[in-house]
């Protein structure tokens, strides 16, 4: 299969995802919602392990995961705390979306990898659209408020 029929897969599956993720803090805390996330996860081992198990993995590969998986459960907290403390599903779900720019810097520090002009343009529309979607500008009320003050 076509690696971008996952992707479009999976831009549909975490689209989705941010939509309950909404919906669960405003009845849970952020803290609960990693430990259903989680055992979202266990639920799906069984089918994973059959999948690809785990014969012939060095310790090494298996603490990488490990580390991979306490890191992303990390982030989804942070998350989550977004959400449960008012954040717009429809504004920090997108933004958190960035990720990838920390990605970009550490591979190219750690890996030496090196993004061509066009990319580094991708990079730099990536960062003026978070900006431009965290924008959120001052309610009218609070302009008017501002207005009668002024003698």
């Amino acid at each position: 299969m076509h690696w971008m029929i996952y992707a479009a897969v999976a831009i549909v599956l975490w689209g989705v995802n941010g939509l309950f993720m909404k919906l669960g803090t405003n009845r849970v805390s952020a803290r609960s919602m990693v430990i259903w996330v989680t055992a979202g996860f266990v639920v799906l081992l069984p089918w994973m392990w059959r999948l690809t198990g785990l014969a012939g993995l060095s310790t090494r590969v298996i603490l990488v995961g490990l580390i991979a998986g306490a890191v992303n459960g990390f982030g989804n907290w942070a998350v989550f705390a977004c959400l449960e403390k008012g954040a717009k599903a429809s504004v920090a779900i997108p933004l958190t979306a960035l990720y990838p720019l920390c990605t970009v810097a550490l591979a190219t520090a750690f890996l030496k990898e090196r993004p061509t002009a066009l990319q580094w343009i991708g990079i730099a529309l990536a960062v003026a659209g978070g900006a431009m979607l965290s924008y959120e500008p001052e309610p009218a009320t609070a302009h008017k408020e501002q207005l009668s003050c002024v003698p």
